[in-house]
Order: structure tokens, then C-alpha cells, then sequence
């Protein structure tokens, strides 16, 4: 396939429509992991940084946790908060320099709140702090699948060059078969969204259109 001339999504696309590619496919018991939906990256107007998306991406990641749910399986969402010197960031936190940074989203700020939009049921779901881009550092997560038995998971969210990235490869990296919908995840520019999604889709993960899932969590 030549690519210098090609898109980062033609790439995508291409790679995603290869016949010949092999999928890890979804297993018996699946778990969701919706990273970060955050107003520090879905509020456009407020902060200037939002992911650039699929315009239902969080009516997709209600609608999959609605089924999760229904089918008692484990739904989790993270987000990220740092203390006033940022000092919980360890080295990342030393870069701070614009107000849009990582490390920049304060405990009690309107960035670290979810986004208005989702439906999170406080009851039933598990809700994670995180400090670093992987969803399983430092957090119950690994605990929280095993007691359930899983052994496939869900990633929604975002950066789809950061956190969802660097799930998804601890993810595999647990024998977990790893299933990424591309309507439910995100990133600042196109050109980083499609060169990770594709990244994903050759090594760590199935890059699948959301109606899969739904078709997957309807046969349970």
C-alpha cells in the first residue's frame, strides 16, 4: 500500500477494509471502560481543547452502558483531577505551561467534572480517579474485572492518542481481548484520531463500528 500521499484516515480506512486482517473478536463477558469523557475535553465553547468527534458519541457511550448494565456487567468511567501544584502528576506535572495542560485540570474545577451528557448511575457503576494515561495504573480496574471474570473490554472515550491508547495496549498487555468503537472515541486533530486508530487496529485492538457492539451486547 503506498502511503505517501494518503491521509491519515485514507490509511485507516484502507487498513480497516483489509479482508485478509485478523480480528481478537469478543469473548464470553465484557466489560466498559469509558475514559475521561470529561468537560476539559468535550466542552468546545468552554475550553477551547474539545475532541474533535462523532457528534453522538456520548448518546453512544449512554446507550452501551444502558446495555451493559441491564446485562449485570461492569461498567466503569475515569477522569482525571490534580492537585494545586500538580504535584500528584509526578514529572508530567513539571509541564504546565498553558492553561489547557493535563496537569492544569484541579480538583473541584469545572474540567474535572464529566460531561452534562452522560447518564452515570452512581449505584451501579464504578468511577476511578486517575493520574496517568492508562486507565489500569495506579487504579482498581485489574481488581474490578477479575472479580467479575471479563474477558473482553470496551474502551470509549478519549485522547484516542493518549488515554485510550495506552488502555487498550495494557489492556491486551492483560490477555484481555480489546474491542475499540470508533464512533465512541476521540481526539483533538483527525490526523492523531486516525494514525492511533489505526496503530490500534494492526497490534492491540479491534477497531469496530459501534452498531458491532450493539449487535454483540444483543446476542448475550
Amino acid at each position: 500500500m503506498e502511503l505517501s500521499n494518503k491521509t491519515a484516515r485514507e490509511i485507516y480506512q484502507e487498513v480497516k477494509a483489509n479482508p485478509a486482517r485478523a480480528k481478537f473478536g469478543f469473548g464470553k463477558k465484557a466489560a466498559l471502560v469509558n475514559v475521561d469523557p470529561q468537560k476539559a475535553y468535550t466542552c468546545v465553547d468552554e475550553f477551547k481543547t474539545a475532541y474533535e468527534t462523532d457528534p453522538k458519541q456520548m448518546d453512544y457511550i449512554n446507550q452501551l452502558s444502558k446495555q451493559f448494565r441491564a446485562l449485570g456487567w461492569p461498567v466503569i468511567w475515569t477522569h482525571v483531577a490534580y492537585m494545586d501544584d500538580a504535584s500528584d502528576a509526578g514529572v508530567w506535572g513539571t509541564r504546565t505551561d498553558t492553561p489547557d495542560s493535563l496537569q492544569n485540570i484541579k480538583f473541584g474545577s469545572r474540567r474535572s467534572e464529566f460531561d452534562d451528557r452522560l447518564e452515570i448511575d452512581k449505584g451501579k457503576d464504578a468511577i476511578y480517579l486517575k493520574k496517568m494515561p492508562s486507565a489500569f495504573f495506579e487504579t482498581p480496574l485489574q481488581s474490578l474485572l477479575v472479580w467479575h471474570q471479563v474477558d473482553t473490554l470496551v474502551i470509549t472515550g478519549g485522547s484516542t492518542s493518549g488515554c485510550i491508547r495506552a488502555t487498550a495496549v495494557d489492556s491486551l498487555s492483560r490477555g484481555y481481548r480489546t474491542i475499540v468503537p470508533e464512533e465512541c472515541v476521540a481526539d483533538k486533530h483527525e490526523s492523531y484520531h486516525f494514525a492511533n486508530l489505526t496503530d490500534l487496529l494492526l497490534k492491540y485492538a479491534d477497531v469496530v463500528d459501534v452498531q458491532e457492539v450493539f449487535d454483540y451486547l444483543d446476542n448475550q
